[in-house]
């Protein structure tokens, strides 16, 4: 069956075009032109993943993938973004967003974003019975973390901690951060981040891994303690305590 994509463009000619590049691509896409439009049709039929354009009339694509949260739907969203200030695609991410891509952009970029975002999303294959998960805000059991610089990971139901302290984290974020635990103490290359995270290298002009590993970082340092992901300049990040 091929992956279904929400497209949600006011503009008519690029949302035309990325329609027909989706589809022969090989998705089913509904493409809708407003935020309103949007809502209405994930209501209805809940896509594999959604691709909203910020800048809408009505809704714009910040404020669907903030209601889609806040009703507990987890679909991929990818953002189109004529906005490139660094406190814009943050705000895409606060929002709830997945990844985002950059006006004017190559559909080979967009093709390959939301590949990545439907791998990450892809059923984890059934195994034996999980363990009963914990209490709210209680850390997993060690038996199944993994642990780094004072951080808790349990990847298996998708939460993490900073000593008591539970993280918030995105689908990326955790991947991300999942990453640098299991490499603590080993300078990750961009290009390697790129390539486990996003399946893609965007090459040396991106600003994507740079606006997502200071989100992360944002939601990771507290007053007083150690920052624990390191830039190393011109090479990648590193995940350590002091």
């Amino acid at each position: 069956m091929p992956h279904t994509v929400l497209l949600a463009e006011d503009d008519r000619a690029i949302r035309n075009a990325l329609e027909r590049a989706l589809t022969l691509e090989g998705y089913h896409v509904t493409a809708v032109a407003d935020g309103v439009e949007a809502l209405a049709q994930a209501h209805r039929s809940r896509p594999d993943v959604l691709v909203l354009d910020v800048m809408m009339p009505g809704i714009d694509g910040l404020q669907v993938c903030r209601v889609l949260r806040a009703e507990g739907d987890r679909t991929p969203v990818l953002i189109l973004t004529a906005l490139v200030e660094t406190a814009d695609r943050i705000a895409g991410l606060d929002a709830g967003a997945d990844d985002y891509v950059v006006k004017p952009f190559d559909v080979e970029e967009v093709f390959a974003r939301l590949r990545a975002l439907l791998r990450r999303a892809a059923p984890v294959p059934t195994g034996p019975e999980p363990a009963a998960a914990p209490e709210p805000g209680a850390p997993a059991p060690s038996g199944r973390c993994l642990e780094a610089a004072g951080l808790r990971m349990d990847p298996q139901a998708r939460r993490a901690w900073r000593g008591d302290r539970e993280l918030e984290l995105t689908r990326t974020e955790f991947e991300l951060l999942e990453l640098l635990i299991r490499n603590a103490g080993v300078v990750l290359e961009h290009a390697t981040i790129y390539d486990r995270i996003w399946g893609y290298d965007f090459g040396p002009g991106s600003k994507n891994l740079a606006v997502y590993v200071g989100y992360l970082r944002r939601k990771l340092d507290e007053p007083g303690a150690p920052q624990l992901i390191h830039t190393v300049r011109g090479v990648g990040y590193v995940l350590r305590e002091g």
